[in-house]
């Protein structure tokens, strides 16, 4: 039975389930470096510059299809203001005159505040080196725009040909399933320029150095394999599991397979270790061609360039129990490895581009663009880290779109005190799907907030509304 005292307000919201992450998110005051290190030259009328980031990142987390979407998913929702600290929320014009006026500076100043963030809050950042490599992938994703957009240039964007746009290039910690580092380029670019960049600012946000660096796997696909890069990565220590980048390279090296392997996990594929010893490399590497038959009847074939031991592959494909001597073993064991990239940086971006709606905002000034880009980012690493939260939930399991499309948005009511407005209980609707599975965890999540979780009826809430 649900008591209030006469001294408490109760305000419905139709994301209680995400006013509950807000209590949290406020008890650990998460945008606390942005709001202390990003200084936006703006006059401030009604909400501070940094009041409004966080107005567009609650819109995220709500499921706003675009920035637009502030006013009926953020705006008209107070209760759920509150529960992040916010008294009111600026109107989605305002919020993006507040984008529009940032500078490049800011963009240094939000990149350094995400950083302190993923210090404070991640598993990637504490990463056990001695007990296991950290898994790195890197890659990059096609982010369509207006031609008029500042750096929106034709490029590779798939099934979309001669769309314009700027290309989104990502640093996952996948053991955690964490962005480590987002950044924005033109579209042009590829991972050819651009993973050179995007490491180094990896080695900053985690603090690599050359004893951690060792301890790292960088896992890549073909744009990332150039002679040059995987050399740039080899002097720097890292560990590598990539694809070859040169296509007449590959054809040659394939040529001196000695004996080629039925895929276990693929029809039609064939697996074999090169022959050809890798002179070109300042470090020793393995590598193992791949091969598969086109609808003309031809190969296709692939190289897989690896600086990882037996064991190692083994261990991080989960099967240390066979025989460490046996090459066919290895040989599946390396080829699965880099099949595991679909699972991790690809579906990051596929999860964020639907659940988080990263590829929906697309903004004139690049320096806008980056800042949303951003937000984006720390959107993602909030819905990774409210799973792991949810330790206990069956729910935990769940992608990037259903987490905000199904378990932020289970209806419900806050109870706030009269005094101080301050949340004291939130009521999930007991009729949602959902609400059950997550009552026990955010009882254990919010209880150092003294913040009471319990099932309630809508019904309840209608009759107390109707009450003189």
């Amino acid at each position: 039975m649900i008591e209030w005292s006469i001294l408490t307000e109760r305000h419905f919201t139709a994301c209680a389930s995400l006013a509950a992450l807000g209590v949290q998110l406020k008890h650990l005051d998460l945008f606390g470096p942005i709001r202390e290190t990003v200084l936006i030259a703006q006059k401030t009328i009604k909400h501070a510059p940094s009041d409004k980031l966080y107005d567009a990142f609650i819109s995220l987390l709500a499921g706003a299809g675009g920035l637009v979407e502030i006013n009926h998913r953020l705006r008209a929702d107070p209760a759920l203001q509150r529960a992040f600290g916010r008294e009111a929320c600026a109107e989605q014009s305002v919020v993006q005159g507040m984008l529009n006026a940032c500078t490049a500076e800011n963009v240094k100043q939000m990149e350094q505040a995400m950083d302190m963030i993923y210090r404070q809050h991640s598993q990637g950042y504490r990463h056990d080196y001695r007990a296991s490599l950290q898994l790195l992938d890197v890659d990059m994703s096609g982010m369509p725009c207006g031609k008029k957009a500042a750096f929106a240039t034709k490029g590779f964007f798939v099934n979309q040909r001669n769309r314009r746009g700027r290309q989104l290039g990502r640093v996952l910690a996948s053991c955690y399933d964490e962005v480590v580092v987002d950044q924005l380029f033109g579209g042009t670019i590829q991972l050819t320029r651009a993973l050179r960049p995007l490491m180094q600012a990896a080695e900053t946000t985690l603090h690599l150095d050359r004893a951690k660096r060792r301890r790292t796997l960088v896992r890549i696909d073909a744009g990332g394999g150039s002679l040059d890069d995987v050399n740039w990565l080899l002097r720097r220590g890292y560990q590598i599991h990539g694809k070859d980048y040169s296509s007449a390279r590959t054809r040659r090296l394939a040529q001196s397979v000695e004996r080629w392997v039925e895929d276990q996990e693929v029809e039609g594929r064939q697996i074999g270790w090169v022959t050809q010893p890798a002179t070109e490399y300042v470090r020793p590497v393995r590598r193992i061609a791949v091969r598969c038959r086109k609808h003309d009847g031809q190969w296709a074939v692939g190289v897989l360039i690896s600086t990882l031991t037996d064991a190692q592959m083994l261990g991080l494909t989960g099967q240390e129990a066979k025989p460490r001597h046996d090459p066919v073993a290895v040989l599946q064991a390396s080829v699965s490895l880099y099949d595991q990239r679909g699972g991790g940086v690809e579906t990051s971006f596929k999860g964020d581009k639907q659940g988080l709606g990263i590829g929906k905002r697309s903004k004139k000034r690049f320096e806008a663009q980056q800042m949303v880009m951003l937000l984006g980012c720390l959107a993602h690493n909030v819905v990774v880290w409210s799973r792991s939260w949810l330790a206990a939930s069956p729910l935990q399991h769940y992608g990037t779109l259903r987490m905000v499309r199904d378990v932020f948005h289970v209806s419900g009511f806050l109870v706030m005190d009269t005094p101080g407005q301050k949340i004291v209980q939130i009521v999930l609707n007991q009729a949602a799907p959902l609400a059950p599975p997550l009552v026990g965890s955010l009882h254990r999540l919010l209880a150092p907030a003294q913040v009471a979780i319990q099932l309630g009826t809508m019904e309840l809430w209608s009759a107390d509304r109707r009450r003189p």
